[in-house]
């Protein structure tokens, strides 16, 4: 491949210096992708409004098409990062206003596009806000494929739109996680809770493979139950996991849990390696993972 700058206005120069990331790889057959450092674009899905699209200007590769905000990455930059910048700066997306769900990554060795799927946790009115959109706008699901897509787009959303109403939960049984490490957690079981939280709250922040979860796309980012009984009822709240305290029997406790979370259309995950309970979260339609997997996870 070789790394070709981009042309004078194209695309647009803005004030201050351009990124260095803003450029074409060309490979070996001619084909040509924006980004030296690989592309990310946002997915932004609101329940009501469906998808927010982007039409692309005339000028610009595949020019009059429509597909997600995006654009070329920074160089270091994470791509849910820049997938956020770059709808913020094409569409006014609100930096705090979604919460990513999954990533879809399209690995072509020599460039990459990572599609980031988000749920919009605070409405807000998308606008175009730089030249390279002629407009923005929120299109159903049903209705996405109606619109002249960009190729790329096209092809990924044939794969994705059957994932937006994919939402995992991973039910923890707390204490069989925590029997499952002899690490002195029986002198101070609200102790090993917490520590068992923290740890929880950062896999939340970081994800999860799609492998892990039996799912399609690269990466989830799943949200997290742990249940707590006995000594660690009372353990303190954590931001990223939802804590829920058994009144009686964990188990109990767990099996409706998951048995409410399934009902409501959720993609439940149930770690424990309790085997009655284990029964109990697959009749209930949950999956079960053995304490291990979480922990593994964890490490």
């Amino acid at each position: 491949m070789t790394i070709e700058p981009a042309r004078p206005g194209e695309p647009p120069r803005f004030t201050g210096p351009r990124d260095p990331g803003d450029a074409w790889v060309v490979t070996e057959s001619g084909d040509r992708y924006w980004g030296r450092f690989g592309a990310a674009g946002l997915m932004a899905f609101d329940g009501e409004r469906g998808v927010l699209l982007q039409h692309r200007v005339g000028w610009s590769h595949h020019g009059g098409t429509w597909a997600l905000p995006g654009g070329a990455l920074h160089q270091d930059e994470a791509p849910i990062d820049g997938a956020l910048r770059e709808a913020h700066e094409e569409a006014g997306v609100p930096l705090d206003s979604v919460r990513p769900r999954f990533t879809n990554v399209l690995d072509l060795r020599v460039w990459s596009y990572t599609t980031v799927v988000a749920d919009v946790t605070d409405r807000f009115a998308a606008e175009v806000t730089d030249p390279e959109s002629f407009a923005v706008e929120w299109a159903p699901v049903d209705q996405v494929d109606r619109r002249p897509l960009h190729p790329g787009f096209e092809v990924a959303w044939a794969h994705l739109r059957d994932l937006l109403h994919v939402h995992p939960v991973v039910v923890v049984d707390a204490a069989n996680v925590i029997g499952s490490v002899p690490d002195g957690w029986w002198r101070d079981r609200p102790g090993a809770a917490t520590r068992l939280l923290t740890r929880v709250a950062a896999l939340a922040e970081a994800g999860v493979p799609a492998l892990e979860l039996d799912l399609g796309a690269t990466h989830w980012f799943p949200e997290f139950v742990v249940v707590v009984e006995g000594a660690s009822h009372d353990v303190a709240d954590i931001d990223g996991v939802r804590v829920v305290r058994a009144g009686g029997e964990g188990d109990d406790a767990i099996a409706a849990e998951a048995a409410a979370l399934v009902e409501d259309g959720r993609t439940v995950t149930v770690v424990t390696s309790d085997r009655e309970l284990r029964g109990r979260a697959e009749e209930a339609g949950a999956r079960v993972r053995g304490a291990g997997w979480l922990t593994t996870l964890l490490a």
